[in-house]
């Protein structure tokens, strides 16, 4: 578990001793992993109730510990609850990009399953920010390491100026989940990439669809988790607009700047979800246009395989009338009628594979 203080500029580390009262000026932020939290819940309770903020619901509690919950929003009338589900590539999934030379198929789909959703839990009071992280969350220490450096820094204005309330910061650190998701996102279009330079190469014989439907299935794993935190956001930013205005906790021109975050939230959540559509549209349309040159490949042979049948069509009616057990047959006992035979045979097969040509049913077609 991890404390810090945080006033104007000045950002402080506070040591892991629970503090016995709310500092004069700033707030608090208390960070801790799932399984901290657990342990320490009933101190955290407690540490609340005497920081005179109130403790957290039992059923946000559960909501906290729960590592399948999908990103949703709460709220009551002392802290509002989010939780949000980050969106970022697993570690170690760099080095699982398929090689488009060497690559195999047991390396792609290890790379498409790398994929990370655990959720993170936000506790937001007026003066205090409770955020519950999993084991590898390196949002935490991220956050810990940037705001001690702005706070280090001689300039604090503009966009380095330090959060001025819980729910400034918790802003921040969901902006820097949703905007690592562009690791994730090269990923992905690296690895679909594959698929397709796979399924459309003609010289390509494509047979491990499981690869492409763990493909699909995790994209729509990606398009519910990008809408589920499209709402918990919206539901976010319709609580915001329902606060008063006469709030004396937060002035008029934080809680603005605070719709403005959100809504700066919300637009880059909204750039995800389209993203993630652009590569299940397509996904769909390489395995479309597969099946669509594998039908014209076929179309082609059957082509040309019904032009050699009538090609060679004449000639068999020749030779089954030239053996027919008559003997009246005109050439049948001419010295010269086999060679006629087989002349009319060649004329007939080159006039006709002429004709064919001329038509492009033989060959292949001019571009």
């Amino acid at each position: 578990m991890r404390l810090f203080h945080i006033h104007g500029d000045h950002f402080d580390a506070l040591p892991e001793v629970l503090p016995e009262a709310l500092p004069a000026q700033g707030f608090l932020w208390i960070g801790c992993t799932r399984r901290e939290f657990e342990l320490k819940a009933p101190s955290l309770q407690m540490l609340l109730q005497r920081l005179a903020v109130g403790p957290l619901v039992d059923l946000h509690v559960s909501d906290l510990l729960n590592n399948q919950l999908p990103s949703h929003f709460d709220y009551t009338s002392w802290y509002d609850l989010l939780v949000f589900r980050r969106l970022a590539a697993a570690p170690g999934s760099a080095s699982l990009f398929v090689d488009e030379e060497h690559g195999t198929t047991a390396s792609a789909r290890r790379a498409l399953s790398a994929i990370d959703t655990s959720p993170v839990g936000f506790a937001v009071f007026d003066r205090v920010l409770l955020t519950v992280h999993p084991a590898d969350c390196a949002v935490l220490d991220h956050f810990a390491q940037r705001l001690s450096t702005m706070a280090s820094s001689a300039d604090g204005r503009g966009s380095a100026r330090l959060p001025a309330n819980p729910a400034d910061l918790m802003l921040r650190m969901v902006n820097h989940m949703v905007d690592s998701y562009l690791d994730l996102r090269r990923l992905l279009t690296r690895q679909l990439g594959y698929l397709q330079q796979q399924l459309l190469d003609p010289k390509s014989h494509f047979s491990d669809w499981q690869i492409l439907l763990d493909s699909r299935n995790t994209l729509h794993q990606l398009e519910d988790i990008c809408e589920d935190q499209r709402a918990a956001v919206q539901e976010w930013i319709d609580a915001l607009d329902d606060w008063p205005d006469d709030d004396d906790a937060m002035p008029r021109r934080e809680r603005e700047l605070l719709r403005v975050r959100s809504r700066d939230v919300l637009e880059h959540i909204e750039r995800v979800l389209g993203h993630v559509r652009r590569l299940e549209a397509s996904a769909e349309a390489a395995v479309q246009m597969h099946f669509s040159a594998l039908g014209h490949r076929t179309n082609d042979i059957m082509r040309t395989l019904t032009v050699l049948t009538a090609v060679f069509l004449p000639l068999n009616l020749i030779t089954g009338f030239f053996g027919m057990n008559f003997d009246d047959l005109p050439l049948i006992h001419a010295s010269i009628g086999a060679w006629i035979a087989l002349l009319m045979m060649v004329v007939i097969a080159v006039g006709l594979g002429g004709y064919f040509w001329r038509k492009r049913y033989l060959g292949s077609p001019r571009r």
